[in-house]
């Protein structure tokens, strides 16, 4: 039973929980922006939804539709979630300088030690 406590409250689970949780919510307001944004885009077109386009009798809204809800939903993600990550990354977690392989310190010992014999 203490196994399976410790499952439980492990930070990976819960993190990945909240991770779940979170991606989802968001998820649903990015649709729901992109929505909106292609009504705009759809009025700027007189048409509001794409998914009667066709050319040479062949239906090509739908496709329309999905590349343009893909490029929006790419720029929220990149523009809300990924930039602001990566500046707040590099303000708060600086990369540190990357310290010598402790084999690499322990050769260096020994190759000044012999130097100074």
């Amino acid at each position: 039973m203490s196994g399976f406590k410790k499952f439980l409250l492990q930070g990976n689970l819960v993190d990945l929980a909240v991770a779940f949780i979170i991606g989802t919510a968001f998820a649903a307001v990015v649709t729901t922006f992109t929505a909106t944004l292609l009504g705009f885009i759809g009025k700027v077109f007189d048409q509001p939804d794409f998914s009667s386009a066709t050319i040479a009798d062949v239906n090509v809204g739908l496709f329309i539709n999905a590349v343009i809800a893909f490029v929006i939903m790419a720029a929220v993600v990149y523009f809300l979630v990924v930039t602001p990550y990566t500046k707040a990354k590099e303000k708060f977690f600086p990369d540190q300088p990357e310290a010598e392989a402790p084999d690499i310190v322990l050769l260096t010992q020994i190759r000044d030690a012999l130097t100074t014999r």
